[in-house]
């Protein structure tokens, strides 16, 4: 499975903000964005301004580097939601927040979506009672997805009750800490999707 290995701090900064990719470390000083906010590179902070493509390039960059896509496969994403009814850039984001890693981010099973994709390859969690280690395996409404069985026993999943029981996650998920167990109540509408992103930008980037 094809992924980014490098230091992620280094995304943040390329895109001038934190995109929370290291987990409960982003919410503290030890953070790197917050040591070292500045753009990547020995040049450091660049002051000329940025063109349009640019900006469109940049935003693009970020809804892929928040989910953990790659070039390829994000790019057939937007080919999927254009394909789809309805306002492509929503379809986009809908289709990136349904992807299972995501679903157990959200749920609070992983504290960043790196862990949870790895928590899915090394197949801790069942969905509809059917073991899946697929990270983009898409989630729909209805979807029941617990942490299977013959996984619960290990130290990770015994701690991370507490945690599950004070974790703020959208309206569209339900999760049963005791159970281990959560389910997709509907698919997400717009509000419900990050608020920092302007998927408009991205429409526009592939339209050109």
């Amino acid at each position: 499975m094809a992924r980014y290995t490098g230091p992620v701090s280094r995304l943040c900064r390329r895109e001038g903000m934190k995109l929370f990719l290291k987990g409960a470390k982003c919410y503290t000083k030890k953070c790197p964005f917050e040591r070292r906010p500045a753009p990547p590179g020995q040049h450091g902070i660049r002051r000329r301004k940025m063109s349009e493509y640019g900006i469109q390039l940049r935003e693009k960059q970020k809804v892929r580097r928040v989910y953990g896509v790659l070039e390829r496969q994000f790019k057939h994403y937007f080919e999927a939601a254009e394909a789809r009814p309805g306002v492509t850039g929503e379809n986009l984001l809908r289709l990136l927040e349904t992807r299972l890693d995501n679903t157990v981010f959200r749920m609070g099973f992983a504290s960043s979506r790196a862990q949870a994709r790895q928590l899915v390859a090394h197949g801790h969690f069942a969905v509809n009672g059917r073991a899946t280690n697929i990270p983009s395996y898409r989630v729909r409404e209805g979807d029941r997805i617990d942490v299977r069985e013959s996984k619960r026993t290990t130290e990770y999943f015994k701690q991370i009750k507490d945690s599950l029981r004070s974790a703020q996650r959208p309206d569209w998920l339900s999760v049963d800490p005791d159970k281990l167990t959560g389910s997709v109540t509907a698919l997400p509408i717009r509000d419900q999707m990050p608020a920092e992103l302007n998927e408009q930008l991205v429409v526009e980037y592939y339209s050109r």
